[in-house]
């Protein structure tokens, strides 16, 4: 390859290839691969180069369509427009370009390569779904208006709005397509801050919460008479959200599903992938079900939902507050209990003094796990393993992190029996996957 440091900021007119993973498409300029956003496969556009600083790869930015896709569509997000400048574009809906359906198919294409490159299944298989689905509300036709929880940022000037895309340039928008239009409302009423992010929160009884998160250091040299980092403050409101009949107790800016349906969809996916264990999962009071990265309880009380009221579940998560809400949302279940602490070191310690009793009560369990966006990684992997439990059912939003995981567990004894992909993220690249793993060989 020759030098190409004196090329960022040349425009070049590419045909766009296939779907990458992270919401960009691929281009090749001179046997080198160029990712370029808001583009669709099969177009052909003009590209700014805007990096060049690897041999085997630039990147670029679209400014020109000159051959359309039929799947592309007027952006969701108007000021997010191919037809605005590249640096007023505001970033979190990098597929608002393209049809619905379309949006899709190219996200399970993302799932699937995947599996084929990072978890080496030669032929997988993942059907994807939208939010909602039968008996419950459904998903907009455009896949506007889902989000309850976005986050604002504000600049050094006070300046409320979005980072633009690939950027941490905070620019003014005159709408938020995704959000619900009473967290859209509140968001545009905002007209300057203090430097640092604000946080608009909806729970289920509709009422929007506006939590300011100034930027402590910043905020500190200005202000006078603020109450010192070092000293307690407040304690955080605490809301509840529901998924069907059920209340869960949560922090006003603790985690929670963004989309409006999220937590309901997953989980009757999980419900669903729980009961199609069959016979491989014994539900009696001795057996022991794991939620790994439990949050506030809501996968173990999908658990104990099937399992009845006897149900034995351990729900894990590193967060206290999470932890404590966790334990009041799962108190109508005997069996359960919500334990504060890194999953990793949790695990180590149960695989290092787990009687053999408890062992074997672990056996006739399932262990789920909702790790963060990296994936629950080797380690967490392999000890759950060793564990033997009856089934693992992992909920993931990251296609190569889940891939990896999968394939670190297909190397320690456990086959993946199925992958539901679910469009929790409408206009955006993101996805989530339930997977379903069994032991290889093991029949009841």
């Amino acid at each position: 390859m020759t030098d190409s440091t004196g090329d960022a900021g040349r425009t070049i007119d590419l045909e766009i290839g296939d779907v990458a993973h992270g919401g960009v498409f691929v281009a090749r300029h001179q046997g080198r691969v160029v990712f370029v956003p808001d583009a669709i496969p099969g177009e052909r556009v003009r590209v700014r180069i805007t990096d060049t600083g690897k041999n085997s790869f630039w990147r670029g930015e679209a400014v020109e369509v000159l051959d359309a896709s039929p799947h592309r569509r007027p952006h969701i997000w108007r000021q997010a427009d191919i037809s605005v400048a590249p640096e007023l574009r505001p970033g979190g809906a990098d597929f608002g370009h393209i049809e619905l359906g379309h949006q899709r198919e190219l996200k399970q294409r993302v799932l699937l390569d995947a599996l084929r490159r990072f978890g080496g299944f030669a032929d997988p298989a993942a059907a994807i779904a939208p939010a909602g689905g039968a008996g419950s509300e459904a998903e907009s036709d455009d896949g506007a208006g889902w989000r309850t929880r976005v986050s604002l940022h504000v600049d050094s000037d006070g300046r409320v709005g979005p980072y633009a895309a690939r950027s941490h340039r905070v620019i003014p928008v005159d709408d938020l397509p995704l959000a619900t239009p009473a967290v859209e409302s509140a968001a545009l009423a905002l007209r300057i801050g203090e430097p640092g992010r604000i946080d608009l929160v909806q729970p289920a009884d509709g009422r929007v919460r506006v939590l300011p998160k100034p930027d402590s250091g910043r905020g500190r040299a200005r202000t006078r008479g603020r109450r010192s980092p070092d000293r307690p403050g407040p304690a955080p409101e605490v809301v509840v959200e529901r998924v069907g009949a059920r209340g869960f107790r949560v922090d006003a800016g603790g985690f929670w599903q963004v989309h409006r349906l999220a937590a309901a969809t997953l989980t009757s996916t999980v419900d669903a992938a729980l009961r199609g264990l069959g016979s491989d999962v014994e539900w009696d009071a001795d057996a022991w079900h794991l939620d790994l990265y439990g949050g506030v309880g809501l996968f173990a009380a999908t658990i104990a939902g099937v399992g009845g009221a006897a149900t034995r579940v351990t729900t894990v998560e590193s967060d206290a507050r999470a932890t404590e809400h966790a334990g009041e949302n799962l108190a109508e279940w005997v069996g359960a209990r919500a334990e504060t602490g890194r999953v990793d070191r949790w695990l180590a310690r149960v695989a290092a003094e787990a009687s053999a009793a408890d062992r074997d009560r672990l056996t006739r369990g399932v262990v789920l796990l909702d790790p963060p966006r990296a994936g629950a990684g080797r380690e967490v992997v392999e000890t759950v393993a060793s564990l033997a439990p009856a089934a693992v059912v992992y909920v993931a939003c990251d296609p190569v992190a889940l891939a990896r995981d999968l394939a670190t567990f297909r190397t320690a004894g456990y086959e993946t029996t199925g992958v539901q992909a679910l469009d929790l993220f409408p206009n955006s690249h993101h996805i989530e996957a339930v997977a379903t793993l069994t032991p290889v060989g093991r029949r009841r």
